[in-house]
């Protein structure tokens, strides 16, 4: 009997211990069906289109699937923080509402553009709100007003069955075209994209609005795009190594274009270059206010009428440098006269605050049948600056790009109560200024220019006045502090020109250990590695909080590796927030700009262009511009 009741205990341990097991595994089972369950609702809560408020909600998992079947949908591209999106809410709920009672309803959409990032993406989403009406899926630019009644209409009107999206303003050429369309525009901007160009592509919606609006101008402006990438031969006719790139033509001959990107400026700036280049005066007054009160030089071409053959010369010669001058004309003896002018002839006159007796008050160009457009051109160019003029934010491209340039720096203003004090210090300038034509002089408010004279070491110097000198290069060098008078002055320009002062360059400190397989460069070894004319310099330069330039560091880092055996080589990098670029022909104007400097032609660095800054695209460039690369060592 024991054995019986044992083996019945041992029987029942068993049935017990087979239960519990199957209950565990039914439990685990039970888990995994309840997690791939909770997966499964998530995805279809995020692929189902659900209403908020009658507006649907669309994300990047659900998009695409609603669209399929859909004719017409109005979208907002919106952010959860901005303003704008918060105080349109209400209004397109209202829109949302109207057009769900049209027959056929319209649905009406919107998406957090901060979350479906790859729509944004896709639909180029620069802004908040973004509105967009998708017509079978293809977006049609809303640009109108954000209210009810303008919305519908336009929602309405791209729903019609009939609709088609009206023709493209912008006009397309081609090297079969190219030359009829630029050579019979009296004016025409042309734009050379590349299709992959992510500038090109932000700039094609707002460059064909432009186009849109100037074509109902009397006259109309065309507006005409070339695919370089295509037309191979146009590109390089026109020296175009970036998109995009922007040209005005007139009569077939070529301008830069200088003006803004957007509709609106675009608009205004063409409808400004589509005047004439010269504004005619005609009484005298006009020219005496300018020369009395004026701040640039006064240039004026005096004619006997429009048929002149010198008035047609000046006006191809004023096209070319419009940007930069202001230019006038007159067909009046009276103000010949006043000028001591005859027809043919162009005076520059600088106004009375920058005349000195070191230099004529103005200067005169007597046109002849031979004379060029180019040299009508040089004779603006060598005489519109005064011997010491007033640099300033607004003329300081225009006016100072040229180096050396010596720069006094105090507290300038030309009103009543002050003119004496500022003519005063410009007067020790002049004396100095007359000895060294082969210089540029010019005067420049401290406040105006406080980053400079902190970059040149000077914003506490103590001193009244403080100098500098910007040399060729983009070197830069100061005057000690000292109390500022011609002869300390004389003295300052002419150790620059023996070459015996030290130029300022903000750097970092030098590496102790620079053996890396990309080249750390700094202010002070900018001349040592990048100018280096043994050597070929791939140079990246990058500021630290850039999201490019984190992104592009492993890649950069890869190529430096494959390329450390090639001697002649060198791959770099420069932080341009903390250290100078020394030389002005590698201009940083975005992060990352990587520059390839040729051992033979360091001063004409390559700039990479395109968004191609893959191992495999940076090594391509290395090797197409290298002159020292050694193959078999690859």
């Amino acid at each position: 009997m024991r054995k019986l009741a044992l083996l019945l205990i041992v029987l029942l341990g068993v049935a017990h211990f087979a239960s519990v097991s199957r209950c565990e595994e039914d439990v685990v089972a039970e888990g995994e069906a309840e997690e791939d369950s909770d997966d499964e609702d998530e995805e279809d809560e995020d692929t189902e289109v659900k209403e908020e408020n009658g507006v649907l909600v669309l994300n990047d998992n659900n998009f695409d699937t609603f669209m399929e079947d859909k004719d017409t949908v109005l979208v907002e591209f919106y952010a959860p923080w901005c303003g704008h999106c918060k105080q349109f809410a209400p209004e397109y709920e209202k829109i949302a509402q109207t057009l769900k009672e049209n027959d056929p309803p319209i649905p009406v959409a919107k998406v957090d553009a901060t979350v479906a990032t790859d729509l944004a993406s896709r639909f180029e989403v620069s802004g908040y709100p973004t509105i967009k009406i998708l017509k079978k899926g293809e977006p049609v630019e809303y640009d109108g007003p954000r209210t009810e009644t303008a919305i519908v209409e336009r929602v309405k009107e791209v729903a019609q069955p009939g609709w088609k999206p009206p023709p493209e303003a912008t006009l397309v050429l081609t090297k079969d075209n190219f030359d009829d369309t630029v050579n019979n525009a009296d004016i025409i901007l042309v734009e050379f994209y590349a299709p992959w160009c992510g500038h090109c592509k932000r700039l094609a919606p707002e460059y064909e609005k432009a186009a849109q609006e100037l074509s109902k101008r009397t006259p109309p402006i065309p507006l005409a795009k070339v695919d370089a990438t295509v037309e191979n031969e146009l590109a390089s006719r026109f020296d175009v190594t970036g998109y995009p790139t922007l040209k005005i033509f007139r009569k077939g001959k070529a301008f830069e274009y200088n003006g803004p990107r957007e509709k609106y400026g675009i608009v205004d700036y063409m409808s400004e270059q589509s005047g004439p280049p010269s504004k005619q005066v005609q009484a005298v007054k006009q020219v005496q206010e300018l020369i009395k009160d004026g701040d640039d030089a006064v240039i004026v071409g005096v004619f006997s009428s429009e048929d002149d053959a010198a008035f047609e010369i000046y006006n191809e010669a004023c096209n070319a440098l419009r940007e930069d001058f202001t230019f006038r004309h007159t067909f009046s003896s009276e103000v010949a006269k006043m000028l001591k002018a005859s027809p043919g002839q162009i005076v520059i006159a600088h106004p009375e605050k920058f005349r000195s007796k070191y230099e004529p008050a103005q200067h005169t160009l007597t046109m002849q049948d031979s004379t060029s457009v180019s040299e009508v051109q040089d004779f603006f160019k060598k005489h519109i600056l005064p011997l010491v003029g007033h640099r300033k934010p607004s003329n300081d491209a225009k006016r100072y790009t040229k180096r050396p340039l010596v720069i006094v720096y105090y507290g300038i203003d030309f009103s009543f109560d002050y003119r004496k004090a500022t003519q005063f210090w410009r007067s020790k300038v002049l004396e100095v200024a007359k000895d060294f034509p082969e210089y540029t002089f010019a005067i420049a408010d401290e406040e105006d220019y406080a980053e400079e004279l902190k970059s040149l070491g000077l914003s506490e110097s103590g001193e009244e006045v403080n100098v500098g000198i910007l040399g060729d290069g983009g070197k830069k060098y100061a005057m000690e502090p000292e109390e500022m008078d011609s002869d300390v002055l004389r003295d300052f320009v002419m150790a620059f020109k023996k070459g015996k002062l030290k130029p300022i360059i903000k750097s970092q400190p030098v590496p102790k250990s620079n053996k890396g397989p990309v080249k750390v460069v700094v202010g002070k070894t900018f001349e040592e590695i990048v100018m280096d004319p043994q050597k070929d310099v791939l140079i990246e330069f990058y500021a630290p909080w850039c999201g490019h330039c984190k992104k592009l560091e492993p890649d950069y880092l890869t190529l430096g590796k494959k390329y450390k055996g090639q001697k002649n080589l060198v791959i770099a990098k420069m932080d341009t927030t903390a250290n100078d670029v020394p030389n002005e022909n590698y201009k940083v104007e975005g992060f990352p700009t990587i520059y390839f400097a040729p051992s033979n032609d360091k001063q004409n660095p390559v700039k990479l262009e395109g968004g191609d800054r893959t191992v495999e695209g940076l090594s391509k460039f290395i090797e197409k511009h290298s002159t020292k690369l050694v193959k078999d060592e690859l």
